[in-house]
């Protein structure tokens, strides 16, 4: 079934270009890159703030998320490093909200292994994101960023996202409150 929906997925949507070195390729990703995939979401889970989840996930559990995202035709899509085939990092985008009224919104998630930072995977996992998004017809992306998260943050300002929020103490990681940063794009110029 897998095989299948990253068949689908290559065929309906296409993936833009970039200037990435070549030795990263980025691509749809597959039931087969879920094991390194979760690595650096567990990673950033037990160590970092770009997600408050507390508790590391079990690969069943995001292999059964991963067929939802498929049948709903949400892509995710991985960098590779193809020197040591290796999932540098990954993105998706899936429904912002279950109302049908959102059903041209999407919430985005980017992440990259540490060990792969500042050499613009992040931003070109982000390009490739809006570009889907866009061809399948999506208005607004919507970013939910930790405050003391700069970095992000500016990324997003970088490629045209706005801040239309902010919520303090919205959520809890390692014992301390955080605020949370609202930001989206418009996509479409349908108002």
């Amino acid at each position: 079934m897998g095989t299948f929906f990253y068949f689908l997925m290559s065929f309906v949507l296409k993936l833009a270009a970039h200037n990435l070195n070549p030795r990263y390729q980025i691509r749809f990703a597959t039931m087969d890159d879920l094991a390194q995939i979760l690595a650096i979401y567990n990673h950033e889970i037990l160590t970092g703030t770009a997600n408050w989840n507390d508790q590391a996930v079990a690969l069943e559990q995001y292999q059964q998320r991963f067929q939802d995202m498929q049948q709903r035709q949400f892509p995710m899509i991985v960098v590779e490093d193809q020197l040591n085939n290796k999932v540098a990092g990954y993105a998706y985008y899936a429904a912002f909200r279950s109302i049908s009224g959102y059903r041209q919104s999407i919430e985005h998630s980017v992440f990259v292994d540490p060990s792969y930072a500042r050499q613009g995977l992040g931003k070109a996992l982000m390009q490739q994101l809006i570009h889907l998004a866009i061809q399948q017809n999506m208005h607004i992306m919507v970013a939910a960023i930790d405050s003391k998260n700069m970095g992000s943050i500016v990324l997003h300002e970088q490629l045209g996202f706005v801040q239309t929020g902010y919520m303090p103490q919205v959520g809890q990681k390692f014992g301390q409150w955080r605020d949370l940063v609202w930001m989206q794009l418009q996509l479409s110029t349908t108002q």
